[in-house]
């Protein structure tokens, strides 16, 4: 038999495969499951709310990425008057600093952010334009897992996420500080 038979047999011979229906990416799936609880279990202010949303509905993790480094691209930095001690975010891979004031109605705060990492920048500015305009009872109700329903949560490394939670955690002892 010549090499070119045997090659033809073999390729007639190998069994046929069948195609199973395609199954939406992961990415989606968890999209969907983030946006149908995004209401049943952690209360947000308007502002963060409708942030966790948009980021939920964007396509894959690598839009949501893309989109925090934007953020923090177009975001103006902290002065050099609050970049001290005080305002240091402990705990974080990178330097990051935030501030928390009220604002001129004296109800509602404004928060602001840096760090000298663009990633985490963008956190702080998730942070900074979610809470903004929030009452301080409100901020106080915020829980970390939020950042799971926004879908960034799992395109952060563990120390990432932990960096995240301590800036939530100093935004919101700032914020009590302001309405103590």
């Amino acid at each position: 038999m010549r090499a070119s038979t045997a090659l033809l047999l073999s390729l007639v011979a190998t069994p046929s495969f069948t195609l199973s229906p395609p199954h939406p990416p992961r990415a989606v799936a968890r999209t969907a499951r983030a946006a149908a609880t995004m209401a049943s279990d952690c209360v947000l202010p308007a502002g963060l709310e409708k942030l966790v949303k948009a980021m939920a509905s964007l396509p894959d993790d690598k839009y949501r990425y893309k989109q925090l480094l934007h953020w923090a691209a177009e975001a103006p930095s902290l002065s050099e008057e609050a970049r001290i001690d005080a305002n240091k975010v402990p705990g974080c891979l990178s330097t990051v600093h935030v501030t928390a004031e009220l604002r001129d109605d004296g109800e509602t705060v404004e928060i602001r952010g840096d760090s000298d990492a663009q990633l985490t920048k963008g956190l702080v500015v998730l942070l900074a334009k979610g809470l903004t305009g929030a009452t301080p009872a409100e901020v106080s109700l915020v829980d970390a897992s939020f950042i799971r329903k926004a879908g960034v949560a799992a395109s952060l490394t563990p120390g990432r996420n932990n960096g995240f939670v301590n800036m939530l955690n100093v935004v919101k002892a700032k914020v009590a500080a302001l309405d103590g």
